[in-house]
């Protein structure tokens, strides 16, 4: 995939709520993904998901999977990206 090879970095935060509300999360890597907003980088819970249908008895490991399983999905795999190191 044209995420092969490539780092990405993320904050996640765990607000007070937690693990009773989703964490928010957001790439400083540059990615192109649907369910990425591309002026800051934020990942839109209602288009993820795992962060859609949270509940307590999920944790930071699911939602890391569940962003690379939808990263190697046939609709995000082929992407255009922008170039590797580009920050928001």
């Amino acid at each position: 995939t044209v995420h092969e090879n490539r780092i990405y970095s993320l904050k996640i935060i765990c607000g007070e709520s937690y693990p009773d509300k989703p964490p928010l999360v957001q790439f400083v890597s540059r990615i192109n993904l649907p369910f990425v907003n591309q002026t800051n980088g934020m990942v839109d819970p209602m288009k993820l998901p795992v962060l859609a249908n949270w509940t307590r008895n999920l944790s930071l490991e699911n939602v890391l999977v569940e962003m690379r399983k939808e990263m190697g999905s046939f609709n995000n795999r082929k992407l255009p990206q922008p170039p590797e190191g580009s920050t928001f």
